[in-house]
């Protein structure tokens, strides 16, 4: 399921129209929805086959709430994250039927990389400010979230 919204970019013009000013239109931006991952070991199937490369989209209230009422979570709070983890990730290598089944088979090292990358990109999002160097008044955009845990 791959959504797209709209949302505004930047500052919205003050003036009103009774001002006799026109207000100008917003400059709209894609709200990105699905992101893209390499797990640090990767999936290994039962036909021997290695998937690394995958996909995650934003997480919902719904995702969020649904494992909370699963049987295997009530019995053990860890299976938690395993059953939210396999609701968010819509593909890994040419498997795009993820169950929690596939991700109770990862290395412990893939799923601390996956829980990772979803509360980046679900709590933390993408913090990006414009930025201009002082130097050469070149402008760019810096991520304020830094890359990995314990950077800048």
């Amino acid at each position: 399921m791959r959504r797209a919204a709209q949302f505004p970019a930047g500052p919205v013009d003050q003036q009103t129209p009774d001002e006799g000013a026109a207000v100008p239109a917003r400059s709209r931006d894609t709200l990105r929805t699905e992101f893209t991952f390499e797990l640090p070991r990767g999936y290994l199937d039962d036909s021997g086959t290695l998937h690394r490369t995958g996909a995650m989209r934003l997480a919902t209230a719904r995702d969020e709430l649904v494992p909370l009422r699963d049987d295997r979570v009530r019995e053990n709070s860890a299976y938690l994250s395993v059953v939210l983890i396999s609701r968010v990730v819509t593909r890994i290598g040419t498997l795009d039927d993820i169950h929690p089944g596939i991700i109770e088979d990862l290395f412990a090292s893939d799923l601390a990389f996956l829980q990772d990358f979803y509360r980046r990109i679900n709590a933390e999002g993408h913090t990006r400010a414009a930025v201009t160097c002082p130097s050469c008044s070149e402008e760019f955009a810096v991520d304020l979230a830094g890359g990995r845990l314990g950077e800048s």
